[in-house]
């Protein structure tokens, strides 16, 4: 319910900011290194710019070839801060004195102190520059990130992104979003001066720590991590199962808006048991996500450890046998309607209501509005495109 309440609240405050029907293409990747592999996906969806942006490195700078990192970045308000984090923030981490350390890889503290340091440097180093513009720029961006070492995952979390870590078949991990009525995050939005109205900073800004945003960040007499909004990372450190760490998701909160952590890890964990494309798992995610309501957009990274879930031929028997059933009742709720056919938003509120074997965990009928698509076009020649686009609004 409070997913619900927020997403309406998003809705009412950005009124405009949507298109008449959501950009689908996507942008992919995906790469492999350092006994990862990894696959992205990227969409802009319903609204009317694409702010997010990602980096992938397997393979760090300064003798750090084991090391890898990923990040996903969430812009507000423009994409101008997102797009140089993607590509500045990294260096910002590793070549700050704090992380290098003394000779030889970087201590557990290091790292986490090198990371913090490099949030700051790059905060301010895009404020100088915003300001030499002479027009402040007043985008920002959350950031959610890992840094694999050998030993060690690196969490990075600084905004209302997530990342999660899936060990042993359940959710291990998960990092804490930095909403502005947190208590700790509501005490410093206080102390500067600031309040918190309708779960916003200032009745404004959804998020309580970001990149970027700058009009929160003029408080005198309070040090950069003390403003209305704080661009301090937390890092959490994890020692590496070789055994038992399967996979990382880490996504924008366009994807946790409509699905939680354990439907993201089942759901991502059933997929990998019937493909082995992490491109395409990672865009049946955001498919899913658009399907169930959300009006962000999406971005999502998945790495997987060596021993992540594999493809399982009785799975992938499971999935055609579904795929086929729902093709045959897409075929039998158009037939029952005899004159015309019906609407899709008819096919899938009546496939809703029947109780359906093996729906995908976590995605259920919504992962597969695609398949249900396909088969209605094709007994559907002659739609009107507008009506069975791909909103979906009202669809269930």
């Amino acid at each position: 319910m409070n997913n619900i309440i927020e997403l309406v609240l998003k809705e009412q405050l950005i009124m405009g900011a949507f298109l008449d029907k959501p950009k689908m293409e996507k942008h992919n990747a995906q790469g492999q290194g350092n006994g990862l592999r990894y696959g992205l996906s990227s969409m802009q969806g319903w609204r009317v710019e694409m702010e997010d942006a990602h980096t992938a490195v397997i393979g760090l700078p300064n003798g750090l070839d084991g090391w890898s990192f990923f990040a996903v970045y969430d812009g507000h308000a423009g994409s101008q801060v997102a797009k140089y984090c993607c590509e500045h923030l990294l260096d910002h981490i590793t070549s700050n004195q704090d992380f290098k350390g003394s000779d030889g890889p970087p201590s557990v503290e290091s790292v986490k102190n090198g990371i913090r340091t490099g949030f700051l440097q790059i905060d301010e180093h895009m404020r100088v520059i915003s300001e030499k513009k002479h027009g402040a720029d007043r985008s920002g961006s959350t950031a959610v990130g890992v840094m694999i070492s050998p030993q060690h995952t690196y969490f990075i979390n600084c905004g209302d992104s997530r990342g999660l870590l899936c060990r042993n078949r359940k959710v291990h991990f998960f990092t804490q979003d930095h909403k502005p009525s947190n208590p700790l995050e509501k005490e410093r939005i206080q102390n500067a001066g600031g309040s918190v109205m309708i779960q916003r900073v200032n009745g404004s800004l959804a998020v309580s720590r970001a990149l970027g945003d700058f009009d929160y960040k003029c408080v005198h007499g309070k040090g950069p991590t003390e403003q209305l909004v704080s661009p301090e990372p937390e890092v959490y450190e994890i020692e590496r199962s070789e055994e038992d760490d399967q996979f990382i998701i880490l996504a924008c909160d366009g994807i946790w808006d409509v699905m939680g952590n354990e439907e993201l890890c089942d759901f991502v964990r059933s997929r990998l048991e019937v493909t082995d494309d992490l491109e395409k798992v990672c865009n049946e995610i955001v498919d899913t996500c658009l399907y169930k309501g959300s009006r962000d957009n999406m971005s999502v990274i998945l790495i997987c450890f060596p021993n992540a879930p594999k493809v399982l031929p009785e799975a992938v028997k499971r999935e055609t046998e579904l795929d086929k059933y729902l093709e045959s009742r897409v075929e039998e709720i158009i037939k029952k309607q005899g004159e015309g056919v019906p609407d899709l938003v008819h096919v899938m509120r009546t496939l809703a209501t029947e109780s359906i074997p093996n729906l995908p965990p976590g995605g259920e009928l919504a992962s597969k509005r695609s398949v249900i698509e396909a088969v209605y076009n094709r007994l559907n020649p002659y739609r009107n495109d507008d009506t069975d686009s791909a909103s979906t609004d009202d669809m269930w």
